[in-house]
């Protein structure tokens, strides 16, 4: 496996496909999720003539089992481990949910010349908890309960959440896929139980509202308005509103994993963006 160590030991799996003089798009998975959640869009763009990667954050996927330094500081510095081990330059990066939060995180702080656009997609940005200063937010219970279910059955929470409101499968007349829910299960039980329960804090708690203010580059942010894990009104919008350079791209009735249902409607348009 191709893997890079991060100054604290950690392994970090990454997957490198396509010229190595191409125009390089780096991935950031959802959690509890793994590099694998990009296939359809690895493909579609190593198809297109791009370098794509993505990498398992510490503590998911394939590696290393971490039960440190699962906050988004440390996620955003394993990012430009990676960059700098693949001296990537003007790459493009899309997160999906907490990978956009870690694409924010990581672009504001990333070397010159190293990002030329950025990609948030259902993602949590600006923070997603209720405070005083988001009073829209979602109350703190909401990821307790998430906390709770994990340490409860963590096997049967990750069947419970892509069949019921991650994909939208709950809502009348969905179209199931049992493959996204078994392949959804699949990679989360991959990852350290450890390293996700930190995560919800992450994800959930990390203001990026100074990230997004300070970031540069053109950013092109994509929420469906049925986003049942992260609230369309309390995100995107007030995202594209914070950055220099946003674009709101908003997706009517699509839900949190629209990239997995409908690549047919979010590839040609990350497509566009990027090209563009």
């Amino acid at each position: 496996m191709s893997t890079i160590t991060t100054s604290d030991g950690t392994e970090i799996f990454y997957k490198d496909w396509g010229p190595k003089g191409a125009t390089p798009i780096v991935f950031h998975h959802g959690w509890p999720l793994s590099a694998d959640d990009w296939d359809n869009q690895m493909l579609f763009f190593l198809h297109k003539g791009y370098r794509v990667i993505a990498h398992d954050r510490r503590g998911h996927g394939r590696s290393s089992q971490t039960w440190e330094g699962n906050e988004m500081d440390t996620y955003a510095a394993d990012v430009a481990a990676l960059v700098k081990a693949l001296d990537l330059k003007g790459a493009i990066h899309v997160g999906h949910s907490t990978g956009g939060g870690e694409v924010a995180h990581y672009v504001a702080r990333a070397e010159p010349g190293r990002v030329a656009k950025a990609v948030l997609i259902g993602a949590v940005p600006p923070v997603m908890v209720k405070k005083d200063s988001n009073p829209e937010g979602l109350p703190i219970e909401v990821f307790d309960g998430l906390r709770e279910a994990l340490l409860a059955n963590r096997a049967q929470f990750y069947i419970d959440l892509p069949t019921g409101p991650f994909y939208g499968f709950n809502r009348e007349g969905a179209k199931v896929s049992q493959g996204l829910i078994d392949n959804w299960w699949r990679q989360g039980m991959m990852g350290g139980a450890k390293a996700h329960y930190d995560c919800i804090k992450a994800f959930s708690e990390t203001d990026f509202t100074e990230d997004l203010k300070a970031i540069e580059v053109p950013v092109l942010v994509m929420h469906g308005t049925d986003d049942q894990i992260v609230p369309y009104h309390d995100s995107a919008p007030k995202s594209a509103a914070l950055l220099k350079n946003g674009t709101l791209k908003t997706y009517d009735g699509l839900p949190h994993g629209m990239c997995a249902t409908h690549p047919e409607v979010v590839n040609p348009d990350l497509l566009a963006f990027i090209a563009s």
